[in-house]
């Protein structure tokens, strides 16, 4: 099947359904959204592990246009986030738009059509003026080539991958990592496993939850008073976007939180010697900071037991540390996180000339414009893009000033008739001069850890350097005269 469309969006979690709805508000329907999977959601469809859950405010999670009174938790659970989405994409009347099982194998940029041509794995092709990838970062879960892993006889999985059809009940597990997916199903299956043994390779700060359910009176005022919802989403937006000083302009201020973070471990943690194992030498911030009451207590538990020397080998039936310990185990689950800086390794985008993107990121490194623009990819939309996430607050804050600034941009397209939009290298190289300077500064870079927010040359190309605010002051108007417009025919500059 062949389909011509007029913009092409590539997901279905909150970047794509975000991106729909934009385009359906303003009047465009000549659109297709095409998504790998049988259902919409995106990485709440696939993360189904036990105890999943977001580590935002459920009423900052979520969309400006369409706030949800009926959040059981202040802190949602990956079922009712998944709930949200669907509603969403029935209230706006999206799935008529949407093909299901349709995973993209690459886009090509035809400079005489002047339009992106893509194929599919399932054989479809498209044929659009616009392209909108709206993927996200974790979705390719991250699973380490442990050495010896092809004799182990017993079961193994991703946590995104979760195997709900396998019973943990008394058999031996294996959790390889501790970070933010770890923390939440290790509580969870801790009490019904025969024993656990969990392989830490770099402890996490870890803060206390602020978790409760939301009460009832409470659903009822947001419904009948939608006023009161959004003054109290905006109360938990300027709370969480005040933590970018720490992050970003001075880490030194993040001494007050670990201090939090320190009481929160002695408190749930009598033992002295696991405290030692599980106290970061890192500064905060400079890895993903996670919340949760009730990790630290399930490492009390007599069954279960925290490795810190390194995985030296896997066997047929077991895990050899770096010690020379062995530690029989029927399954390994990972719990490794996603490839991020490497997922655009995965992209097959060809621009002008027939320029490879992720060849050009990984020898020049990644650079954007925005994280949303990319020079030489003309008509090309990045949505969470590089250097557009955060360790601070919502990303759909940051998803949906994107989604503004794509819809303008399509808009020039439109008032100038033009056929193509490709930023200027200039407006490009200037700007992440700008951020890598920023971000050089942050406790990602001046913490003292490795972490997935870097390349394998140790550049943020992650996360965004600073306040929110900032990048939807700088995103809210599209600056024309950073981009060259192209008709069919010639070449247009726009001051």
């Amino acid at each position: 099947m062949h389909r011509e469309t007029k913009v092409l969006v590539i997901g279905t979690g909150f970047s794509g359904l975000g991106m729909a709805v934009e385009l359906k508000r303003r009047g465009e329907h000549d659109f297709v959204v095409v998504e790998k999977a049988s259902d919409l959601g995106g990485t709440w469809r696939d993360n189904s592990y036990p105890g999943c859950a977001c580590d935002v405010p459920s009423h900052m999670y979520s969309f400006s246009f369409e706030l949800n009174p009926r959040w059981s938790r202040m802190f949602a659970e990956q079922g009712e986030i998944w709930d949200y989405l669907r509603r969403v994409a029935d209230k706006y009347r999206l799935r008529p738009h949407i093909r299901f099982n349709t995973k993209v194998s690459g886009a090509q940029w035809d400079e005489e059509s002047k339009r992106w041509h893509v194929t599919t794995e399932q054989g479809d092709t498209y044929t659009a003026a616009a392209l909108v990838a709206g993927v996200g970062a974790l979705h390719i879960p991250n699973v380490p080539e442990l050495p010896g892993i092809e004799n182990f006889s017993g079961k193994t999985f991703h946590s995104a991958q979760w195997d709900h059809d396998y019973d943990l009940t008394g058999k031996r597990v294996a959790v390889v990592g501790t970070g933010a997916s770890a923390i939440q199903f290790v509580p969870k299956i801790a009490g019904s496993v025969g024993a656990m043994k969990i392989f830490q390779r770099t402890p996490p700060w870890i803060m206390p939850k602020a978790d409760r359910e939301i009460n009832g009176w409470e659903q009822k005022l947001f419904r009948a008073l939608p006023f009161t919802q959004r003054l109290y989403r905006n109360f938990v937006y300027w709370i969480r976007e005040s933590s970018a000083v720490g992050f970003a302009i001075n880490p030194r201020i993040m001494q007050f939180a670990q201090g939090i973070a320190l009481r929160h471990m002695k408190k749930q943690v009598p033992d002295a010697s696991l405290r030692r194992k599980l106290k970061p030498d890192y500064t905060m911030g400079c890895k993903r900071v996670l919340i949760s009451n009730d990790y630290y207590p399930a490492l009390g538990y007599p069954n279960v037991d925290l490795v810190t020397d390194k995985i030296s080998e896997v066997r047929e039936k077991s895990i050899v540390d770096s010690a020379g310990v062995e530690h029989e185990v029927d399954v390994i689950i990972y719990g490794t996180g996603f490839h991020v800086t490497d997922s655009f390794d995965y992209l097959d985008i060809q621009g002008k000339g027939g320029i490879d993107l992720a060849k050009q990121w990984r020898e020049e490194g990644i650079e954007t414009y925005f994280g949303i623009t990319v020079s030489g990819f003309p008509n090309l939309f990045f949505l969470l893009g590089p250097n557009t996430g955060l360790g601070h607050n919502s990303v759909v804050f940051m998803i949906e000033s994107q989604i503004r600034y794509v819809s303008q941009c399509l808009q020039l397209l439109d008032k100038h008739r033009a056929a193509e939009l490709d930023v200027r290298p200039e407006a490009q190289q200037e700007f992440n001069r700008e951020i890598q300077g920023k971000l050089t500064k942050g406790v990602w870079t001046q913490g003292g850890c490795k972490s997935w927010y870097l390349d394998a040359q140790g550049v943020n190309r992650t996360v965004w350097p600073g306040f929110t605010w900032r990048y939807w002051m700088r995103t809210k108007r599209v600056r024309a005269e950073d981009y060259v417009l192209t008709a069919a025919s010639r070449s247009t500059a726009v001051r």
